[in-house]
């Protein structure tokens, strides 16, 4: 018989006497919702830093009507709040609660998603306008100094700075960067890694992105570097000629989707030089789905999906040979941490520019919400806390993959 760890026990002892406790609200999802929320030893109006707190009776309804949807838009609405958002969701995500709500919703965005391409080039334009391009000042204020948007690496660091530097060093050692080197980037970000390959290991880079913020951005901060950036689709690579000694790809996975990651493979490969390697850096989950977060896809990344380890090898099966796969992902709870800290510090200047601005022409989130409200405050907290206990539930996995033709004699991995 398996022995039940300590955290277990503490556990099922919580979760049962969550359940006996006088519960305020008596209607039949009230206590729905209390029974399932005991079950990760989370308590409705308890005194622990995770159990929620509500201010609305709706919100039972609405959590158990609409799921993850629901759950997270009454958060916004501040029908409910929690001391420690990022402990609720390590709890709720470790004990896998989102498995006792079936919607409708969901099930609509599950059909859709395996009937339909989501991340057609049309559909892609949707993510930057949505997410990327909702104005540069708001990541200033979150991100280091190098405007890097994916996770830092924190062996040896103490800062974001720090941890953000030691991710590109590695990226950049892993890919055996030599100066002269040409690199090619499939979804360039604010142009960090271009800068420091061009600038600390004297790269020629053609950097590929959707997003015109972003370019707009990278192309001001490589000035005088030997970096062009196309604001074209990935796909549009497909049709250059020219081939490059290194590939890298750092944070575009994520919104492929998974009807699109063997023409991905391939095409990356036809623009890798013959011993050369390509390094993908992506969120990874432990289970392979056709579908993300309702709530996610309607708020943060529409159309995204985080791709599985058998996703992935499936689709580079025959293209690739995997010569290294690092999984860093308590390193993006740190991240997320980090940049929740950034974008709390900087709110009341955030919010003091938009009120300074004419509301007809400011930027508006992804469902119209103004930017800067305290909706979109809220929002921005819950997804950024929700990754954070993602990460640190480990259902969500950080991978640096390197990848070769299978034509090099040997890799040495990096650390």
């Amino acid at each position: 018989m398996r022995e039940t760890s300590t955290f277990e026990g503490w556990q099922e002892s919580r979760s049962k006497s969550i359940q006996k406790q006088q519960v305020r609200y008596t209607s039949a999802a009230a206590q729905k919702v209390t029974e399932i929320l005991s079950f990760a030893g989370i308590g409705v109006n308890g005194s622990e830093p995770w159990d929620i707190q509500v201010h609305d009776e709706r919100f039972f309804d609405r959590a158990l009507g609409e799921g993850s949807i629901g759950v997270g838009e009454s958060y916004m609405d501040g029908w409910w709040d929690v001391q420690a958002l990022d402990e609720f969701f390590t709890r709720f995500r470790r004990a896998d609660l989102a498995s006792y709500v079936h919607d409708l919703k969901t099930a609509l965005l599950v059909l859709k998603t395996r009937v339909l391409n989501l991340q057609t080039m049309q559909r892609a334009k949707e993510v930057a306008q949505a997410h990327y391009d909702l104005g540069n000042e708001l990541y200033q204020a979150m991100l280091d100094r190098r405007m890097q948007y994916t996770c830092a690496y924190w062996k040896d660091a103490a800062t974001l700075d720090q941890a953000q530097e030691n991710k590109l060093h590695l990226i950049c050692r892993k890919l055996q960067l030599k100066p002269g080197m040409t690199l090619l980037e499939l979804g360039g970000g604010f142009g960090g890694l271009a800068h420091f390959a061009a600038k600390e290991y004297c790269c020629q880079v053609v950097s590929y992105n959707i997003s015109r913020e972003q370019v707009a951005f990278g192309r001001e901060l490589c000035k005088g570097l030997p970096v062009r950036f196309e604001q074209k689709d990935y796909r549009e690579a497909a049709g250059e000629t020219s081939q490059f000694d290194r590939v890298a790809s750092i944070g575009l996975c994520e919104h492929i989707g998974y009807k699109n990651y063997r023409q991905f493979m391939q095409l990356a490969h036809g623009r890798l030089k013959d011993q050369g390697l390509f390094l993908l850096h992506t969120i990874g989950g432990n289970e392979s789905y056709s579908y993300t977060d309702p709530w996610i896809h309607k708020y943060i990344f529409p159309n995204g999906l985080v791709p599985s380890m058998v996703q992935l090898t499936t689709a580079w099966e025959g293209v690739w040979v995997a010569e290294d796969w690092h999984n860093f992902g308590p390193d993006y709870d740190l991240t997320c941490m980090q940049w929740w800290k950034n974008f709390d510090r900087a709110w009341p200047e955030l919010r003091a520019s938009y009120s300074a601005k004419d509301a007809a022409s400011s930027t508006r989130s992804v469902v119209g919400d103004p930017i800067y409200s305290d909706r979109f405050y809220r929002m921005w907290k819950y997804y950024l806390m929700a990754s954070a206990g993602s990460f640190r539930a480990r259902r969500l996995q950080l991978w640096q993959i390197v990848l070769s033709k299978g034509d090099i004699p040997s890799y040495t991995p990096v650390r």
